[in-house]
Protein backbone atom coordinates (compact mmCIF):
# COMPACT_ATOMS: atom_id res chain seq x y z
CA UNK A 1 0.00 0.00 0.00
CA UNK A 2 3.11 2.39 0.53
CA UNK A 3 4.93 3.37 -2.00
CA UNK A 4 7.92 5.52 -2.96
CA UNK A 5 8.14 8.43 -5.02
CA UNK A 6 10.88 9.78 -6.87
CA UNK A 7 12.22 12.20 -4.26
CA UNK A 8 12.11 9.49 -1.32
CA UNK A 9 9.13 10.00 0.44
CA UNK A 10 6.61 7.71 1.46
CA UNK A 11 3.11 8.38 0.60
CA UNK A 12 0.12 6.46 1.53
CA UNK A 13 -3.38 5.82 -0.81
CA UNK A 14 -4.06 2.51 -3.09
CA UNK A 15 -2.43 1.89 -6.46
CA UNK A 16 -4.27 1.76 -9.28
CA UNK A 17 -4.22 -2.34 -9.39
CA UNK A 18 -5.73 -2.72 -6.38
CA UNK A 19 -8.35 0.04 -6.88
CA UNK A 20 -9.07 -2.18 -9.78
CA UNK A 21 -9.00 -5.59 -8.05
CA UNK A 22 -11.89 -4.31 -6.03
CA UNK A 23 -13.73 -2.99 -8.39
CA UNK A 24 -13.90 -6.60 -10.15
CA UNK A 25 -14.80 -8.34 -7.36
CA UNK A 26 -17.81 -5.97 -6.47
CA UNK A 27 -19.03 -5.96 -9.94
CA UNK A 28 -18.37 -10.03 -9.61
CA UNK A 29 -20.74 -10.18 -6.60
CA UNK A 30 -23.24 -7.74 -8.16
CA UNK A 31 -23.72 -10.34 -10.95
CA UNK A 32 -24.40 -12.82 -8.93
CA UNK A 33 -27.14 -10.94 -6.71
CA UNK A 34 -28.93 -8.98 -9.73
CA UNK A 35 -30.86 -11.48 -11.38
CA UNK A 36 -32.39 -12.97 -8.20
CA UNK A 37 -33.16 -9.02 -7.03
CA UNK A 38 -34.80 -8.44 -10.09
CA UNK A 39 -37.09 -11.44 -10.37
CA UNK A 40 -38.56 -10.45 -6.88
CA UNK A 41 -40.77 -8.44 -8.79
CA UNK A 42 -42.24 -11.05 -11.12
CA UNK A 43 -42.44 -13.24 -7.85
CA UNK A 44 -44.78 -10.64 -6.05
CA UNK A 45 -46.75 -10.07 -9.25
CA UNK A 46 -47.81 -13.65 -9.35
CA UNK A 47 -48.35 -13.82 -5.99
CA UNK A 48 -50.88 -11.63 -6.17
CA UNK A 49 -52.43 -12.54 -9.63
CA UNK A 50 -52.39 -16.55 -7.36
CA UNK A 51 -54.13 -14.72 -4.59
CA UNK A 52 -56.77 -12.48 -6.40
CA UNK A 53 -57.62 -15.70 -8.94
CA UNK A 54 -58.02 -17.70 -5.65
CA UNK A 55 -60.45 -14.80 -3.90
CA UNK A 56 -62.37 -14.53 -7.11
CA UNK A 57 -63.11 -18.42 -7.35
CA UNK A 58 -64.16 -18.30 -3.80
CA UNK A 59 -66.85 -15.46 -4.06
CA UNK A 60 -68.00 -17.22 -7.14
CA UNK A 61 -68.38 -20.82 -5.35
CA UNK A 62 -69.77 -18.76 -2.42
CA UNK A 63 -72.28 -16.93 -4.63
CA UNK A 64 -73.22 -20.27 -6.55
CA UNK A 65 -73.66 -22.11 -3.35
CA UNK A 66 -76.01 -19.01 -1.89
CA UNK A 67 -78.20 -18.58 -5.49
CA UNK A 68 -78.08 -22.11 -7.03
CA UNK A 69 -76.67 -20.26 -10.48
CA UNK A 70 -73.58 -18.73 -11.28
CA UNK A 71 -73.13 -15.35 -11.06
CA UNK A 72 -73.48 -13.24 -14.45
CA UNK A 73 -70.47 -11.12 -14.17
CA UNK A 74 -67.59 -10.36 -11.79
CA UNK A 75 -69.68 -6.99 -11.02
CA UNK A 76 -72.62 -9.12 -9.90
CA UNK A 77 -70.14 -10.46 -6.77
CA UNK A 78 -69.51 -6.80 -5.96
CA UNK A 79 -73.19 -5.75 -6.21
CA UNK A 80 -74.20 -8.98 -3.83
CA UNK A 81 -71.43 -8.15 -1.74
CA UNK A 82 -69.19 -11.05 -2.04
CA UNK A 83 -66.43 -8.70 -3.22
CA UNK A 84 -65.68 -5.57 -2.50
CA UNK A 85 -64.50 -4.75 -5.89
CA UNK A 86 -63.35 -6.38 -8.40
CA UNK A 87 -59.42 -6.86 -7.98
CA UNK A 88 -56.47 -5.77 -10.52
CA UNK A 89 -54.87 -8.31 -12.38
CA UNK A 90 -51.41 -7.28 -11.30
CA UNK A 91 -49.84 -8.25 -14.83
CA UNK A 92 -51.88 -6.50 -16.86
CA UNK A 93 -52.65 -3.46 -14.17
CA UNK A 94 -56.25 -3.82 -15.14
CA UNK A 95 -59.67 -4.84 -13.85
CA UNK A 96 -61.39 -5.18 -17.51
CA UNK A 97 -58.50 -8.13 -18.75
CA UNK A 98 -59.88 -10.86 -16.52
CA UNK A 99 -61.23 -14.00 -18.66
CA UNK A 100 -64.20 -15.23 -17.98
CA UNK A 101 -64.99 -18.85 -17.92
CA UNK A 102 -68.86 -19.72 -18.75
CA UNK A 103 -70.86 -22.27 -17.45
CA UNK A 104 -73.03 -24.76 -18.79
CA UNK A 105 -76.00 -22.97 -18.00
CA UNK A 106 -74.28 -19.05 -18.48
CA UNK A 107 -73.16 -17.00 -16.11
CA UNK A 108 -69.07 -16.84 -15.33
CA UNK A 109 -68.17 -20.56 -14.12
CA UNK A 110 -64.65 -19.99 -13.91
CA UNK A 111 -61.73 -16.52 -14.00
CA UNK A 112 -58.23 -16.82 -15.58
CA UNK A 113 -55.80 -14.05 -16.14
CA UNK A 114 -55.69 -12.22 -19.22
CA UNK A 115 -52.26 -11.65 -18.86
CA UNK A 116 -50.16 -12.74 -22.19
CA UNK A 117 -46.47 -14.89 -21.66
CA UNK A 118 -45.36 -17.36 -18.89
CA UNK A 119 -44.79 -17.52 -15.35
CA UNK A 120 -41.48 -17.56 -13.67
CA UNK A 121 -42.23 -21.46 -13.07
CA UNK A 122 -42.63 -22.02 -16.84
CA UNK A 123 -46.60 -22.22 -16.91
CA UNK A 124 -49.04 -19.27 -18.60
CA UNK A 125 -50.32 -16.97 -16.97
CA UNK A 126 -54.00 -18.14 -18.95
CA UNK A 127 -53.75 -21.26 -17.68
CA UNK A 128 -54.00 -20.59 -14.20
Amino acid sequence: MASRTTSGRHTRGFTLIELLVVMAIIAALTALVAPGYLKQGDRAKETVLRHNLNTLRESIDDYRADHGRDPDSLQALVDARYLRDVPIDPLTGRRTTWVLVPGETGGVYDVRSGAKGRALNGGEYAAW
